[in-house]
Formats: structure tokens, sequence, C-alpha cells
């Protein structure tokens, strides 16, 4: 399922629906993320955790996994969105933007702005008030960037591993 088509430069891009298929280049932009590298080190089970999380994701109607594609197929982005209902704020309908990625080689283009304003738009269609996300504390251009596109940095998260 197609849901835009991206301009930047003179390249166009498609947001898509991501698929089984699309699973080694997803791993890929994650992997090449300088801060989860670490985490994203090879293991015994090789796809089979990356497998068993898309299937989860791929059968949650709540959940929204993209995938922004090169005209030659290269996934070179990717976000994941999670609709969230709540009782706080009358019973208000977040959604949470997750993993947010896109190739370095293709950053500056404005492809990141772009995902970004077609998620916030597809959370009003679905009738959600707000929009949250979360950044590592160590990504100061990340912040600058959502910042640049009207989030504020209204909470502190935290995060217990387990």
């Amino acid at each position: 399922m197609t849901f835009a088509t991206l301009e930047a430069g003179d390249s166009t891009f498609v947001l898509r629906r991501a698929q089984r298929g699309d699973l080694v280049g997803l791993v890929a932009l994650i992997a090449a993320d300088s801060l989860r590298a670490a985490e994203e080190t090879p293991d015994p089970d090789g796809a089979a955790p990356y497998e068993r999380a898309f299937e989860a994701i791929d059968a949650d109607a709540a959940q929204t996994l993209t995938v922004l594609e090169a005209a030659d197929g290269r996934v070179v982005g990717t976000m994941q969105l999670t609709v969230i209902p709540g009782l706080a704020r009358r019973g208000a309908m977040r959604m949470q933007i997750e993993a947010v990625r896109v190739a370095e080689e293709l950053r500056g283009l404005g492809l990141g702005s772009a995902m970004i304003e077609w998620a916030v738009g597809h959370a009003r269609e679905q009738g959600v008030s707000l929009v949250q996300l979360t950044s590592d504390a160590r990504r100061a251009d990340a912040h600058r960037f959502y910042e640049r596109l009207g989030f504020a940095a209204s909470h502190v998260g935290f995060k217990l591993f387990l």
C-alpha cells in the first residue's frame, strides 16, 4: 500500500507500508545507526527476532511500519507509527512515532520532514489528537529537527531495560 510519493532533489521516493521482503533493508538502516549499532550485533538466531517482530507489527491494526523506497527499490527510510487509545485527555487517541531513519547519504534533502509531516496528517485523519515521540538524549541534531517541525520537548522519558 502506497501512502505518498516524496520528491527530493532530482529523485522520487515512495512512502509505503513495509512488507516482509523489506526486512533486510530495514535491519540495515537500524544497524547503520551509530547509537544502536552495538545492539544490532549478529546473534545465533540470525533474522528470527526481526521476523517475529515484523509479524507482530504487521498483524496489529494499531501499527503502521513504513518504508521509504528509492526509485531503484532500495529501502532508504522507515518509521513505525502506533495509535494508542487512552483515558487521559478525555479519552484521546495518541500516535507514537518510533524508529525514524533516513539513509545517511540522503539526509538533509527534506525526506525526514516529509515523512513526519505525512505521519502527522495520517494521525489527523485517524482522529488522533496528540503525536508524540522519543529521541535519545544524545541526539542534539534530531532534537533540533523535531523542534523545527513543531514538536516540544515537554516531558522527560525513562526506560527500564529488562
